[in-house]
């Protein structure tokens, strides 16, 4: 187990425990008490958790995780969710992706189309996204019109919200949008961990003729804090093949289009 799944791992313990101590991450970790006293000293130094006698507690860590300790999660998931949600995509399209590990697969999947490296004029793909890592990677892209929204960034998924944000989207029109959520349930629609980032995503949500929403099969019957739309609202739910028959049912007798990749 590599260092990034170590530290991952130590703090979704630590997310569902509120405290652990080094007995406790050796065992979980499978790794020496060694191992686990230099990652939570790394940890408390970057400020996730408080380091006590004997082990660690939940600090100032929210518990929507930093995107980069996200990152590996259903990595293989998330990779097939994003290619079959970028092929959805048609070129000449105006997209809003917002932020998050699946959606910025998405982008990145969006961006070495074949079909869209075509140049000239107008752009093959406006993409419209309230994130600054997926900007930053469309932004090179001659045939990809970057459109960025403003406000405020939050450093666990780098997504720009507030007022600045809702503004530009609600003046844009959108073909579909593609969005990551926290968690999505058949009852309760689609929702994230931060009331900021679901007003920005309910907007872009508004705005879009078509609404795709992308999330691996751990999401899926999950209740979050801020709801970001209603499972009617949702045209297509792309998950991964370990979502249930009982689930899949479940959002397919609300007129969702549910893929399993």
């Amino acid at each position: 187990m590599g260092t990034h799944e170590r530290w991952t791992r130590l703090l979704e313990a630590l997310g569902e425990r509120g405290r652990i101590s080094v007995g406790e991450a050796a065992e979980l970790l499978e790794v020496s008490a060694a191992t686990v006293r230099r990652d939570l000293d790394e940890l408390a130094r970057q400020q996730l958790l408080t380091r006590t006698r004997g082990g660690a507690v939940l600090g100032g860590v929210a518990y929507d995780l930093p995107l980069r300790y996200k990152a590996g999660r259903q990595a293989d998931e998330k990779l097939r969710i994003a290619k079959a949600a970028a092929a959805l995509v048609p070129p000449g399209a105006v997209v809003g992706v917002n932020g998050g590990t699946t959606a910025s697969e998405v982008a990145r999947e969006l961006a070495v189309r074949a079909d869209l490296a075509t140049g000239g004029s107008p752009p093959a793909l406006t993409v419209v996204t309230n994130a600054i890592n997926i900007a930053n990677e469309l932004a090179v892209r001659p045939y990809v019109k970057t459109v960025v929204t403003g406000g405020v960034a939050r450093p666990n998924s780098y997504e720009l919200t507030g007022p600045l944000a809702t503004m530009v989207l609600q003046s844009v029109s959108l073909d579909c949008a593609i969005l990551g959520v926290d968690a999505v349930d058949p009852r309760f629609g689609a929702a994230t961990h931060d009331e900021g980032e679901a007003s920005a995503n309910r907007v872009m949500a508004e705005r879009a003729e078509r609404l795709i929403v992308v999330a691996d099969a751990t999401k899926l019957g999950r209740r979050a804090f801020a709801k970001v739309c209603d499972t009617t609202a949702i045209s297509v739910l792309i998950t991964d093949r370990n979502a249930t028959p009982e689930a899949v049912e479940q959002f397919t007798a609300q007129g969702v289009d549910v893929h399993c990749v």
